[in-house]
């Protein structure tokens, strides 16, 4: 399997559940910013590509919940994606400050301030 096949979202619930295997779907969706539609494809998808474990857990009294645990798999995929990920917005920040730069060359030369200045 090539890192190809994953997307940034998987790369994103890959890191949510190495720090935190109990949340929901739900909670999930809220901290990652994925919706609720698309963790659940994902999660499916990543329990398919033997990446996640699905275990069932007594919640309460009457609810069980599901916790979604990275497979030693998943660690290793989520490692390799991190690292991509970081590579690749280390490079994102870096034509920023580029682009930044000029376009404040280009303001100093017409000596023109911005809002703030």
């Amino acid at each position: 399997m090539t890192d190809d096949t994953f997307s940034e979202r998987d790369t994103v619930l890959l890191r949510a559940l190495d720090a935190g295997p109990d949340l929901s779907q739900r909670d999930l969706a809220r901290q990652t910013g994925i919706s609720l539609g698309a963790v659940n494809f994902c999660l499916r998808a990543l329990a398919e590509k033997g990446l996640v474990k699905v275990r069932n857990f007594q919640a309460s009294d009457r609810k069980l919940r599901y916790a979604y645990v990275l497979t030693p798999a998943g660690i290793e995929a989520k490692t390799r994606l991190t690292a991509r990920f970081l590579k690749r917005k280390i490079a994102e920040y870096e034509r920023l400050q580029a682009e930044i730069a000029e376009l404040e060359a280009e303001l100093r030369g017409r000596d023109v301030r911005g809002e703030d200045g």
